[in-house]
C-alpha cells in the first residue's frame, strides 16, 4: 500500500531532498511549509507536477491549519523539518528561532497527537513522527571523541539552543502520551539547492563572483560533513523502521576544517572553472562569530548497525557534484543571489564585550561564515 507522507518544511534545502526522494520512490507526499526567505518551490520543480505530490503553504505555528492538513491528507508518517537553521541569523534574530523551533513543533506535537488518537487501531499502530534535528544540541567536542545518541546536550547558540528544547518537547511527548515519535540528529548538510547563506554555497557563488570568500579565524572549526541525499535516504529508513521513543544520528563520517573545505572549493573551482590565477586568493580572514563551537562530529553506528543505511557519497564525490551542480544551474540561485541574499553576513555583534571565552578554544574559536 502507498504510504502518505506529510513532511514539514519541505520547501527547504534538507526538505526539498526529501520530498524530491519520497515522490520519485512513488510515495504520496504533501509538503507543507511557511515559504520563508529560505523556502523555495523552485526546488521541486523536478516533481512539482508529480500526482502523488501536492503542496499547502501552511505555517506550523496554526495549528488549526495543521489540523485541516492532517485531516484531508491522512498521514501515514509525518517527517518535521520545518526550522529556522541559520546559526549567524539566530544571533541577532532569535525571535523567530522560538517561534518556529520551539512552539512550531509543539503545534506539530499536538496537531499529530490529536489525529493519531482519532486513528483506528491498526492506523495507530502505524503511524510514526519524525523530528529531525542537528548535532549543534550537543554543544562542541574537542580534538577526540564523537557525539553519540546519549551525549548530554549543551547547546551554545540561540539556534541549538531551541532545537535542543523542541528534542526534549518530542522526548516528552513520547514518554508521556506514548506517542510515536523519533528524532534524527543530523551533522552539517550539503548539496544541491542548499540556499546560499550557509558555507559551501556561499564560498561556490562569491568565487565565481570572483568576491572575497570569507572565513573565520584561522578556519580551523571542525564539521563532520553529509551529502544531502544520503540524508534524505536516512530520514526516509527512520520514520519507516527506526524504534519508537528512540534517536539516531545521522553522519557522514567526513570530519574537515573549515578551511580545508573552502580550499577543496577553490580547487574544484580551479579546475572546473579557471580564471587565471588560483581561487584561494580570494580567501578573507574575518572575526569569528559569538558562541562558535570548536568542533562537531557524530557517530553514526546506531543508525548503520540497527537500519543499515550507509552514506553513499564520500565528501570528495560529493562536493564535487555540489560544485558541479551551482555551476550548471544558475536559473535556481541568481534570483536568490539578486533579490534575497547577496552574501552579506549576518550575525554579528557590536563591538564590545559580548560573551565570555568558547571552552574550548580560548578567547578566540576560527571557523568560516555560514556553516
Amino acid at each position: 500500500m502507498t504510504r502518505n507522507v506529510l513532511v514539514t518544511g519541505g520547501a527547504g534545502f534538507i526538505g526539498s531532498a526529501v520530498c524530491r526522494h519520497l515522490v520519485t520512490a512513488g510515495v504520496n507526499v504533501l509538503n507543507v511549509d511557511a515559504l520563508t526567505y529560505a523556502g523555495n518551490l523552485k526546488s521541486l520543480s523536478r516533481v512539482d507536477n508529480a500526482p502523488n505530490y501536492r503542496f499547502a503553504k501552511i505555517d506550523v505555528c496554526d495549528r488549526r491549519a495543521i489540523a485541516e492538513a492532517f485531516a484531508s491528507f491522512a498521514p501515514d508518517h509525518v517527517i518535521h523539518l520545518a526550522a529556522e537553521s541559520h546559526v549567524d541569523r539566530s544571533i541577532t534574530a532569535s525571535d523567530a528561532f522560538i517561534q518556529t523551533n520551539i512552539l512550531g513543533t509543539f503545534s506539530m506535537l499536538e496537531a499529530a497527537r490529536a489525529y493519531w488518537l482519532a486513528l483506528s487501531t491498526s492506523k495507530r499502530e502505524g503511524f510514526r513522527f519524525l523530528h529531525v534535528s542537528t548535532d549543534e544540541v550537543y554543544g562542541s567536542l574537542d580534538g577526540e571523541g564523537l557525539f553519540v545518541e546519549t551525549t548530554p546536550y549543551d547547546p551554545s547558540s540561540p539556534y541549538s539552543a531551541s532545537k535542543a528544547a523542541s528534542d526534549h518537547l518530542v522526548s516528552a511527548w513520547a514518554r508521556t502520551y506514548g506517542f510515536p515519535a523519533v528524532i534524527s540528529n543530523c551533522s552539517n548538510n550539503y548539496g544541491p539547492y542548499h540556499f546560499p547563506e550557509k558555507l559551501i554555497p556561499l564560498i561556490i557563488l562569491n568565487a565565481i563572483h570572483q568576491k572575497p570568500l570569507p572565513v573565520y579565524g584561522a578556519g580551523a572549526n571542525v564539521r563532520d560533513w553529509l551529502y544531502v541525499e544520503d540524508h534524505a535516504r536516512a530520514l526516509d529508513v527512520i520514520v519507516r523502521r527506526g524504534r519508537i521513543g528512540e534517536k539516531y544520528n545521522v553522519g557522514g563520517r567526513n570530519e574537515r576544517r573549515n578551511i580545508d573545505v573552502v580550499r577543496r572549493v577553490c580547487a574544484l573551482l580551479d579546475r572546473l572553472r579557471p580564471i587565471g590565477h588560483p581561487y584561494e586568493a580570494l580567501v578573507a580572514f574575518v572575526a569569528d562569530r559569538p558562541g562558535h563551537d570548536l568542533r562537531y562530529a557524530i557517530d553514526a553506528t546506531k543508525l548503520e548497525r540497527e537500519l543499515g543505511w550507509r552514506a553513499l557519497e564520500t565528501f570528495d564525490s560529493g562536493i564535487e557534484k555540489t560544485v558541479r551542480w551551482y555551476l550548471d544551474n544558475e536559473w535556481w540561485w541568481r534570483p536568490l543571489r539578486e533579490k534575497v541574499y547577496a552574501g552579506e553576513r549576518p550575525g554579528a555583534l557590536p563591538e564590545g564585550p559580548q560573551r565570555a571565552p568558547d571552552k574550548e578554544a580560548g578567547a578566540s574559536a576560527p571557523a568560516s561564515i555560514g556553516d
